[in-house]
């Protein structure tokens, strides 16, 4: 596999600087039941690295001595870690609103039946991929049947009243198949909901489009068919100034499978040290630290970040 950053770190990108530190985002580890084309993270099965409790108890400490108001679960499968439904009610025990970035297949996988009534005891928030609402799109992009297992799921998560426009929220999110800009939130999210419900009975709260970032499974697959350049082009070319207030990492620090922290997921996913130095930082060594004013780390990527609507983990910014 081809590594992008030598390119993603020649290009210029303006500096932006942390708030207040709202948000933290944990990956606990790359084990998937799935590997999809354009997965940032290049999770599948046969990943090995899963967060430890030692790291699941330190995450559990920050958490309540700095106040954060939300935990943001990532991977792989979050689900797919043994220690993901303890570090979910300790979260929620402190007041944390806990987000969980799932594929719905993995309720189907034998072991975890029973998620969703799990989901529902701690009010989770669930964001489940589904990059089309065409069965041949997803089953190209994911693998044969996965759309008609997140169809059941879905409709099971529906059934205990995810979905309907109260407390128990269910986001999907949406990737483009190529190397393209998302369309339009707003126009995607209405077709979303038109298709699902008249084809297969399936609500939900909204829609997020996210745009694909040119590193790891993506970007090497870029690379390889000789579109990175023209992809980054685009990128570039797309580029929305007003967007920079409003990336996720003025607020969120990401936390990798093995407690280091960096500025953002894709910063984790490229290696690149939280912002302000080279060496690697521990999320031990951030209980009690200042992250106000402090400079995030860019590279070329970001663009991705800021082209047209913008793109983040809560979906379109504009």
């Amino acid at each position: 596999m081809r590594n992008a950053l030598p390119q993603l770190q020649a290009i210029e990108f303006p500096a932006i600087s942390r708030r207040q530190l709202t948000t933290l985002q944990v990956n606990l580890g790359y084990l998937c039941n799935l590997a999809c084309l354009h997965c940032h993270v290049n999770a599948g099965p046969m990943r090995k690295e899963l967060m430890d409790g030692a790291t699941i108890d330190l995450v559990i400490e920050f958490l309540e001595r700095r106040g954060i108001k939300t935990l943001d679960l990532i991977g792989g499968s979050p689900e797919m870690n043994p220690h993901f439904r303890r570090l979910v009610t300790a979260a929620r025990a402190h007041g944390v609103h806990v987000m969980d970035r799932l594929n719905p297949t993995i309720v189907e996988e034998p072991g975890y039946e029973d998620l969703p009534e799990f989901f529902v005891d701690n009010r989770l928030e669930l964001i489940a991929s589904l990059p089309c609402y065409l069965e041949d799109n997803v089953d190209k992009q994911r693998g044969s049947g996965v759309f008609q297992s997140s169809m059941r799921v879905l409709r099971r998560l529906n059934a205990l009243g995810y979905g309907q426009g109260g407390e128990l929220k269910l986001n999907l999110v949406y990737n483009p198949l190529g190397p393209s800009l998302p369309p339009s939130q707003v126009g995607l999210e209405a077709d979303y909901k038109r298709m699902l419900y008249e084809r297969h009975g399936v609500i939900f709260d909204h829609l997020y489009v996210i745009t694909n970032m040119p590193i790891q499974r993506f970007g090497s697959t870029l690379i390889s068919r000789g579109q990175f350049d023209d992809y980054m082009a685009l990128l570039r070319g797309s580029y929305r100034p007003e967007n920079l207030d409003n990336v996720m990492c003025r607020d969120l620090v990401s936390v990798d499978w093995q407690g280091f922290v960096h500025d953002c997921d894709f910063n984790q996913m490229l290696e690149l040290p939280l912002g302000g130095g080279d060496a690697r930082v521990h999320l031990s060594e951030l209980v009690a630290a200042e992250f106000e004013g402090r400079p995030i780390r860019v590279a070329g990527h970001c663009f991705g970040c800021t082209a047209g609507q913008g793109s983040s983990c809560g979906g379109a910014l504009a």
